[in-house]
C-alpha cells in the first residue's frame, strides 16, 4: 500500500509514550517535553532535545546539534521547514524558498512567496466549491411545488 506511511515516518520526533525508569505512561507537558504520571521522570522528544541544546549553544550548527543530540540532520530540517527552529542571524547557512529560490530561516517560503502560495490556494479552494456557495435545498428554476423523489411504486 503506496499510500501508508509506516509508524516510524508518523512520529518522527520521537516521542516517548512509557517511562524508561518505571514503564509509566508518559504525558506532554509542551515544548518536547514529556513527564511520567507515575515517577515523575522526565524526558524529552526530539524537539525537546533539539530546543534544549540550542538554548544553550546559540549558533550551533546541525551537525554540532546531531553529535550532541542524536538527532538526526534530516530531522533538524524538517524542523525548520516546519518553522518550529529557526536558523541563527548571521549564520553562513541558510534554506532556500522553494518557489524563488531567496536565503530564507525557516519554513518553505519567503513572506513574498509565501502570501502568494496561499492567495493561490484560496482561490483554487473557492473555485473547487463555488457550487456548494449556493446551499442546501436550492430547487433549479421551475421546479416549485414537485416531489423531489419520484417511485414507479406509488
Amino acid at each position: 500500500m503506496a499510500g501508508l506511511k509506516s509508524l516510524k515516518d508518523i512520529d518522527i520526533y520521537n516521542r516517548p509514550t512509557l517511562c524508561k525508569k518505571c514503564g509509566g505512561v508518559m504525558v506532554f507537558k509542551g515544548v518536547g517535553e514529556y513527564k511520567c504520571e507515575e515517577c515523575g521522570e522526565l524526558d524529552y522528544d526530539d524537539y525537546g532535545k533539539v530546543r534544549a541544546f540550542i538554548e544553550r549553544h546559540q549558533g550551533a550548527t546541525a551537525a554540532e546539534v546531531e553529535a550532541n543530540t542524536g538527532v538526526s540532520q534530516k530531522t533538524i530540517r524538517h524542523m525548520l521547514k516546519e518553522s518550529r527552529l529557526e536558523i541563527a542571524h548571521g549564520s553562513a547557512a541558510y534554506l532556500k524558498c522553494e518557489i524563488c529560490g531567496t536565503n530564507i530561516r525557516s519554513g518553505r517560503f519567503c513572506p513574498k512567496c509565501e502570501l502568494e502560495y496561499h492567495r493561490r490556494r484560496e482561490e483554487e479552494q473557492r473555485k473547487l466549491h463555488k457550487n456548494f456557495d449556493k446551499g442546501f435545498g436550492m430547487a433549479e428554476k421551475g421546479a416549485e411545488g414537485e416531489k423531489r423523489f419520484k417511485h414507479d411504486r406509488f
